[in-house]
């Protein structure tokens, strides 16, 4: 019997919003992806990290223990969940070839051919154009949400409480504003 080549896994989620059970759907289709194929020696796990940057502390330590050659691949459920923007995941995508490893996606089938080359390229466009349109959309809600006068999130500030979404005025606080200007 032949051994099979050792992977890892990431997985990550990306907002507060999110929860376990988004870690547990990635873990559940990557392992079912890897049973027959690949020896899964340990996972990397981020929490409410987002994938637009690399400042994610499993992601970092997953690229310094690639250095050790004791994986080959690094299986992800979707490759955004890999990265979200194209320069971190070509920058981070060839430290780990450099390395030995490859990234594979557990549910998008990327092969060796060259019509590949183009699938990835536009799998990572679209989860960064994903992304972006995401927080321009965010950001005019919010804007909107806001010129109606509801809350935002963030704390309340001092002398207003929030009632159904909206800032009124909390007559037992009203005074210490007034009093400090």
């Amino acid at each position: 019997m032949d051994k099979k080549p050792p992977a890892v896994l990431y997985m990550r989620y990306s907002s507060d919003k999110q929860n376990e059970q988004s870690i547990e759907g990635q873990r559940r289709v990557c392992r079912e992806y890897a049973r027959s194929e690949y020896d899964i020696i340990t996972e990397y796990i981020d929490r409410d990290r987002t994938g637009k940057n690399d400042k994610r502390e499993a992601f970092q330590q997953m690229i310094a223990d690639s250095k050790k050659h004791k994986f080959q691949y690094v299986i992800v459920y979707k490759l955004d969940r890999f990265a979200r923007n194209r320069y971190d995941s070509a920058k981070y995508k060839h430290i780990l070839k450099q390395n030995g490893v490859r990234v594979i996606s557990a549910t998008e089938y990327l092969s060796d051919s060259p019509e590949s080359i183009m699938t990835e390229a536009l799998l990572e466009a679209n989860a960064e154009y994903y992304s972006a349109e995401l927080a321009q959309k965010t950001k005019r809600g919010m804007r909107e949400s806001a010129l109606k006068g509801n809350s935002t999130g963030g704390t309340v500030p001092l002398g207003f409480k929030i009632v159904n979404k909206k800032y009124e005025v909390d007559i037992n606080t009203v005074q210490i504003p007034k009093l400090i200007f």
